[in-house]
């Protein structure tokens, strides 16, 4: 993951690997917005997201220093998921809370370097089921 900004805290993070939740992308024109799953299991319908734990994801990711595909079709996604991953975080964006991690965001991060897996715990909840997410106009 990168880190930009004026954090010197998260600048000592840049850089570094780390375990990832399972992710729900979803594009609506050139807008690109993220959910975490706290299963790695095919979700359904019902399954009750959680907020993605990157910094610049409030309601929608704030595209920063990503590249943003010229295109929203299935064959960009790859291309959205590079641009999310290859992008700086650089600050907190609204008032979601992050993570539950009792050390916050950065705390959360500097707690999973070497680690192999995504302590799903530590996910909040993002008040919608993954129909919600997708439902057509239902950008929040």
């Amino acid at each position: 993951m990168f880190f930009g900004g004026v954090d010197e805290k998260a600048r000592k993070l840049n850089g570094l690997l780390f375990p990832h939740p399972a992710l729900i992308f979803k594009v609506a024109g050139t807008d690109l917005f993220v959910r975490g799953v706290a299963t790695s299991s095919r979700p359904s319908p019902e399954t009750p997201l959680k907020t993605a734990p990157y910094w610049n994801t409030d309601i929608r990711v704030c595209p920063g220093s990503m590249r943003v595909p010229e295109t929203s079709d299935v064959a960009s996604i790859p291309q959205w998921e590079d641009g999310f991953f290859q992008s700086e975080f650089t600050h907190a964006a609204g008032a979601v809370r992050l993570t539950s991690h009792p050390e916050g965001f950065l705390g959360l991060w500097r707690s999973l370097v070497g680690k192999k897996r995504f302590p799903v715990q530590y996910l909040t909840d993002a008040g919608e089921t993954l129909q919600e997410f997708v439902a057509p106009g239902n950008e929040r």
